[in-house]
């Protein structure tokens, strides 16, 4: 195989790996594409935990044909048992003579399949098309490095960093493109995050609209020191979504009544907590949609990763309009936050800047 070509058929593995956005978490995104005499005779992708890797499932695909074939997957194969056994055992059975593979498995208990295979006579090559890879695992690798959920934080602005007028008036500062773009980052997470400000005034569904989603839905999460006063029109309960779950500091009479809705309880005093259980309960990517207070504390806690920011061609203006980061924000400008830009996109006359964040050292 020539370069051109195994990179032909990489990204193919990758395509197929975007499949499991929404469905694979904790485990990561992975897809495989079996070549034989330069045409693909078998692929798939890792759906969901419990189920066969997309390595496996390539091979089932590909029926009695891969003896001598290369197995293109864009996470190195597992060499550990955990809900189902080792891709290498697979892979060896299958004889398959040559694994390219993009990126490295960070997992303790997982990795090392490269070199096992190697050992027993099998042609192994990787770091193809990684960069890639390594991003579309962004949460995994994350959680593998910190045991903590990778943090994206959304919002959409003013051209003046406004989230809101002073009356807390912001329906809609974006445009419709923009909205239907953030509902497909929506989809791409397992949780979406807001402050007890933005769920009192906005009263958001926090659910998937505007664009097919196939999977279920994230985790529809509320951090407040209390429980809000309970009536029957908070959208989260009325319109269909992902289980709800609040982060509270104390208790209040109202949790019963939130409890009753099906409305889990979870009693945590700081941010750093609750972002360490919901890695704990498997939500390795989370969506912090504000407001401007929730992102100041995660920004300044260094809890986020990312940003994506829809700035539209507006001016608000006012002291006490609501902003994109509500907190104490930094002393000197050589002490701001880096942006690494990943992606810029102009949606219907909005601006969509989508980055990494590099923090200062301390």
């Amino acid at each position: 195989m020539n370069q051109y070509a195994d990179e032909h058929w990489m990204k193919q593995a990758l395509n197929l790996a975007r499949h499991g956005i929404g469905t694979t978490h904790p485990n990561p995104r992975v897809g495989a594409v079996i070549v034989r005499n330069d045409q693909c005779i078998g692929s798939g992708w890792h759906v969901r935990p419990g189920q066969a890797h997309a390595e496996v499932v390539a091979l089932a695909d590909s029926g009695p044909h891969t003896h001598g074939a290369t197995l293109y997957v864009t996470l190195e194969p597992c060499a550990g048992t955990g809900r189902t056994p080792p891709c290498t055992e697979a892979i060896l059975a299958a004889g398959i003579r040559r694994v390219v593979f993009a990126s490295s498995d960070p997992n303790p208990n997982m990795c090392g399949g490269g070199v096992f295979l190697q050992t027993h006579g099998v042609d192994v090559e990787s770091g193809l098309l990684r960069r890639q890879a390594d991003e579309l695992n962004a949460p995994f690798f994350h959680f593998m490095r910190t045991g903590m959920p990778y943090a994206i934080a959304k919002a959409a602005t003013s051209l003046d960093g406004k989230m809101a007028s002073r009356t807390n008036h912001s329906q809609w500062i974006s445009s419709q493109a923009s909205r239907t773009h953030a509902h497909a980052l929506r989809a791409s997470v397992d949780a979406i995050i807001v402050g007890s400000g933005t769920f009192i005034h906005d009263n958001p569904a926090l659910n998937i609209r505007h664009i097919a989603c196939d999977h279920a839905q994230p985790l529809r999460v509320v951090v407040a020191s209390q429980a809000p006063a309970w009536h029957g029109h908070w959208r989260i309960l009325s319109e269909a979504g992902g289980p709800v779950r609040f982060y509270l500091n104390q208790a209040t009479e109202y949790d019963a009544d939130w409890h009753q809705a099906g409305v889990e309880i979870v009693y945590r005093h700081t941010l750093n907590d609750i972002f360490k259980h919901l890695a704990e309960t498997g939500h390795l990517a989370v969506l912090i949609e504000g407001g401007g207070r929730l992102h100041a504390s995660a920004l300044e806690a260094r809890l986020v990763q990312e940003c994506v920011l829809y700035q539209a061609p507006i001016l608000i203006g006012g002291v006490d309009a609501p902003g994109f980061w509500q907190g104490l924000g930094v002393e000197r400008v050589d002490a701001a936050i880096q942006v690494k830009v990943l992606e810029r996109q102009m949606l219907d006359g909005d601006q969509m800047i989508r980055g990494t964040l590099i923090y200062p050292e301390t």
